[in-house]
């Protein structure tokens, strides 16, 4: 089977990236896999790439490409839907170069992976093609005009993959697409064979982007209150970003220089985590949380907040890490000072937390996706029949009501 992928830039970094090269790479133990990136902005990619997996760049913006030169390159984009967050990056060049590739494509399958390039495939992908759009960020986290212009086209496609299952729910309460199956499948989180942490390094970990909703801050803070009762722990945040300066100064207001560190860009993640014996998320909004699997498969239990819609479908409380409410600093602070006090629960929790990320090994998400392509190929006529109903329901009801006016 030919599977390809159309993603937003493979060449730089993302949790997006990421789980679109795990997946890929274990497709391509079984299949022909492609990856097309609408754009390219360096000679290389940043993550290492299986070598089965073909990559096909579109439009090159680095600047000795020949297609800077094109005047297209300078002319907003038409069909990628303007309500979208990178609507700025996209042109009619990339248009024009997505509609080219998409409908010349032979894939059996083709999946989408960001709501503008998800309408590139509802728009262009050949008939014949099972066309899968997957939501990595969440549908409330989408404007409203963003939903609107997206709804019209995903009613075209043959599946809409989300990470969560509680945004599933939401996408098959909020958004009708008849015909078309929406459904949870979670990120695949490969194992890189590092020995578990022991636990007893006085270490709390954090990793993320340094944006404000990721909520660095009450985890700054709530570590103050773990710092003045053991002095000897130290906390390790992970990332880059522009609240960077913010949460430096939040540091030395709370004069934990030097116990409070902003490490920087880390990668793999993992291990880093594994030399620490908790790893903490204050997020108030995730669409998955790789972090959290990632530290997980090192042994490390996580103290999370419960915030929607991913963390809760990740950690067990109480069993292999600790759920507490969102933007609550002190109910933060306690489940960590828990972890700190009692290092047998510490370690009982990494245990379970190491067992538990098996969940997310990439091939059992490529299982989970190979029995999704055979379901929606053998559902095909079935599900054209749904469409066709609707279609013609939505028109008898229009022309209803305009003999009632």
């Amino acid at each position: 089977m030919k599977i390809t992928f159309l993603i937003h830039n493979v060449y730089g970094i993302g949790g997006t990236i990421r789980t679109t090269l795990n997946l890929a790479a274990a497709l391509a133990d079984r299949h022909e896999v492609t990856i097309v990136s609408m754009l390219r902005h360096r000679a290389r990619p940043r993550f290492a790439i299986d070598p089965r997996v073909t990559v096909v760049p579109l439009v090159d913006i680095r600047d000795d490409s020949a297609d800077t030169a094109d005047p297209l390159l300078h002319r907003p984009a038409e069909v990628f839907p303007t309500a979208e967050k990178r609507y700025g990056q996209y042109s009619r060049l990339t248009d024009r170069r997505a509609e080219q590739y998409v409908r010349a494509c032979d894939a059996d399958v083709i999946i989408g992976t960001r709501p503008g390039v998800n309408v590139y495939l509802a728009r262009f992908a050949p008939p014949r093609a099972l066309r899968i759009a997957q939501e990595h960020l969440t549908h409330d986290s989408h404007s409203t005009k963003l939903r609107a212009q997206l709804a019209r086209h995903y009613r075209r496609l043959d599946a809409v993959v989300t990470t969560t299952e509680a945004d599933a729910a939401v996408y098959r309460a909020k958004m009708r697409l008849p015909g078309v199956r929406v459904l949870a499948i979670p990120n695949g989180v490969p194992d890189l064979g590092l020995p578990a942490a022991d636990s007893s390094a006085k270490v709390i970990a954090a990793a993320g982007r340094l944006a404000r909703g990721k909520r660095f801050d009450l985890l700054i803070e709530a570590f103050a209150e773990v710092a003045a009762k053991h002095p000897d722990w130290t906390l390790r945040i992970y990332g880059a970003g522009a609240d960077k300066s913010r949460l430096r100064q939040l540091i030395d207001d709370h004069e934990l220089g030097g116990r409070a560190v902003l490490m920087g860009v880390a990668s793999p993640i993992e291990a880093e985590f594994a030399q620490a014996s908790i790893v903490a998320s204050a997020s108030e909004a995730e669409s998955f949380g790789m972090t959290l699997v990632e530290a997980m498969r090192c042994g490390v239990p996580v103290v999370a907040a419960d915030c929607p819609l991913g963390p809760a479908e990740i950690i067990h409380d109480g069993v292999d890490g600790r759920l507490v409410p969102v933007g609550d600093r002190q109910a933060l602070a306690t489940a960590l000072l828990d972890l700190i006090a009692d290092e047998p629960d510490r370690r009982r929790m990494g245990r379970a937390a190491r067992r538990a990320a098996h969940r997310f090994d990439p091939a059992r998400i490529a299982q989970l996706y190979e029995d999704l392509f055979a379901d929606l190929a053998a559902t095909r006529a079935s599900r054209g029949r749904q469409r066709a109903m609707a279609k013609w329901r939505g028109r008898a009801g229009r022309a209803l009501r305009r003999l009632r006016r």
